[in-house]
């Protein structure tokens, strides 16, 4: 039964990628914890107030949650065909110090999906992380893919998701990553 951590990379209330991520909690397999992180309290990384007073709680918090999890589900926006700044501000300041990366982040299976209003579909933003995962040494998911585009069209007012086709696209993706998460034990970098 593994326990992963779903991290939306969006602070925007109504963010496709948040309900993107509820879904995900929805649609995952009865013996799979989905538990939720957030990134809204982190502030951007200063490295003069890591020196002075260490991270901030909100990123101590997040830092222990991920070090504790059996796997890490980023549901990342694409912002002008890249990662998104608040996310990738996140992981920076979980990584620090360098010491950390193995226990919070070595052998951690991750996965990357995104939901856009565009035709791109994140896949460029998936794409993107891939060297910063490689640099926290985290094994990357590619069973199944999840890049949702017109990501209008597939969600309600309510933010639940009503197309078919995508609905049994995340519930697949959520069973092989749940899968994976379950079969690679982290190695301690």
């Amino acid at each position: 039964m593994p326990t992963i951590l779903a991290v939306s990379g969006s602070l925007r209330s109504k963010s496709f990628n948040t309900m993107l991520l509820r879904a995900v909690v929805d649609l995952a397999p009865p013996a799979t914890t989905v538990e939720v992180g957030s990134i809204k309290d982190i502030p951007l990384y200063n490295g003069d107030v890591d020196a002075a007073s260490g991270p901030p709680p909100a990123v101590r918090e997040l830092k222990e949650k991920i070090a504790g999890i059996d796997g890490l589900l980023l549901v990342s926006p694409e912002y002008n065909h890249s990662i998104p700044g608040v996310l990738k501000n996140a992981i920076d300041w979980i990584s620090r110090p360098a010491t950390d990366i193995g226990r919070v982040f070595g052998g951690c299976p991750v996965g990357v999906i995104g939901a856009s209003t565009g035709q791109g579909a994140t896949n460029l933003a998936q794409e993107a992380w891939m060297p910063v995962l490689r640099a926290l040494k985290m094994l990357p998911f590619f069973g199944a893919h999840v890049g949702i585009a017109n990501a209008g069209k597939v969600f309600d007012e309510h933010g639940t998701l009503v197309d078919p086709a995508v609905r049994t696209q995340v519930e697949k993706y959520i069973a092989g990553f749940a899968g994976f998460s379950s079969r690679h034990h982290r190695r301690q970098a």
